[in-house]
């Protein structure tokens, strides 16, 4: 078709999907185009500006944009650009790995423990160490659960014990013996300078000197948990960003089923 409304002649317009080499998608696919916003510890002026400006072609982008910017304190400027990314990935070579559960719903859940366990599975929770946040762990384990998600105190299957915030590994690995616990779930939110990695690494070698590592299912999660971060460290599984208790109470229903 040419000339009209709907005309594309002398426009590149690349429509090409390639999965070997991806690029971010704007206005048109394969364009780059890419937003990025950042803090550099430099007055408000030109020479910022380019500064900013020099930083991003060095990232990896063309054209770069600065669209905003904004002196946040004496000395420090906040910035918003863009830029067409120059850089492409193969999608088809990447393999993650995964929690290997199917996700079944609460009812479906007590079901398959009651058909296969026969007895209700005792799991305990908490934000361990210095973290004072209970936003996850209340998501997987209070009865409202989240998102329409409901928790594991509302399964009928599951006795659940939400711990809290700031409980000490220590604490922790006695109350899970305390209560025979089959399942140990570790939320870690607030994960400045490597923190979590530490405490969660400390749990593990607590968990083992006791001779208990092998006895229980141990799951950690929070926004910069991965699952492949968390076999890494020791752990069965990890959950991340836009998981629910449907997620981990499947896992541990079937987990404890393959053990057995």
């Amino acid at each position: 078709m040419s000339g009209g409304l709907y005309s594309t002649e002398g426009k590149d317009f690349d429509q090409t999907l390639d999965l070997k080499n991806i690029k971010p998608y704007g206005d048109t696919m394969n364009d780059g185009k890419t937003q990025i916003s950042f803090t550099l510890p430099l007055p408000c002026n030109d020479e910022a500006i380019e500064a900013a400006k020099q930083l991003i072609r060095k990232m990896g982008f063309d054209n770069p944009q600065v669209v905003f910017y904004k002196e946040l304190t004496d000395g420090f400027t906040f910035f918003n650009c863009y830029g067409s990314c120059t850089h492409t990935v193969d999608y088809t070579a990447i393999s993650v790995p995964k929690v290997e559960s199917s996700v079944m719903e609460m009812h479906e859940c007590d079901d398959f423990i009651r058909e296969n366990i026969g007895r209700k599975i005792v799991v305990i929770g908490a934000s361990t160490g210095t973290d004072a946040h209970t936003v996850g762990i209340d998501a997987i384990m209070n009865m409202k659960g989240y998102a329409g998600h409901y928790g594991l105190e509302r399964y009928e299957m599951f006795e659940a014990y939400n711990l809290g915030s700031q409980v000490e590994n220590e604490d922790f690995i006695a109350k899970a013996i305390e209560l025979k616990a089959d399942a140990l779930l570790v939320s870690q939110t607030v994960t400045q300078k490597d923190v979590h990695i530490k405490n969660l690494v400390n749990l593990v070698e607590l968990l083992e000197a006791e001779g208990l590592r092998h006895k229980v299912i141990l799951i950690c999660g929070g926004p910069r948990i991965s699952h492949e971060l968390a076999k890494e460290l020791g752990y069965d599984a990890g959950f991340s960003m836009n998981s629910y208790a449907d997620d981990v109470a499947s896992y541990v229903a079937e987990e404890i089923v393959r053990r057995m």
